[in-house]
């Protein structure tokens, strides 16, 4: 599956299908969070939290992938992605994008 954060994909005439998405809702376990409190007295980056945010688009990004393989598309254009705080150590992050197929 190609998937662009453009309009258009050079050399193609594309038909838009649907708007597609994925999210997912991910945090670290309190110990980590813990840590991470300490962490933020002396500075630098919070490396679990990076893995945990790494790992959330990723499964963002697969659930979104599936849904546009479910109608049938050969691309996802216009992907973006979003994050929000759920709560104290939880984010969401959603992947979205327009499916579409390629003309003939």
């Amino acid at each position: 599956m190609l998937i662009v954060t453009t309009e258009n994909i050079a050399g193609k005439e594309v038909e838009p299908l649907s708007i597609v998405k994925g999210s997912t809702i991910q945090t670290v376990n309190a110990f980590r969070d813990i840590g991470a409190g300490f962490k933020t007295l002396v500075g630098g980056e919070l490396k679990k939290y990076t893995e945990m945010m790494d790992n959330a688009r990723q499964i963002a990004t697969d659930r979104m992938v599936e849904e546009a393989k479910r109608l049938g598309a050969d691309a996802i254009v216009c992907v973006r992605y979003t994050t929000s705080s759920i709560m104290q150590s939880a984010s969401e992050v959603m992947a979205y994008g327009t499916a579409v197929k390629f003309r003939q």
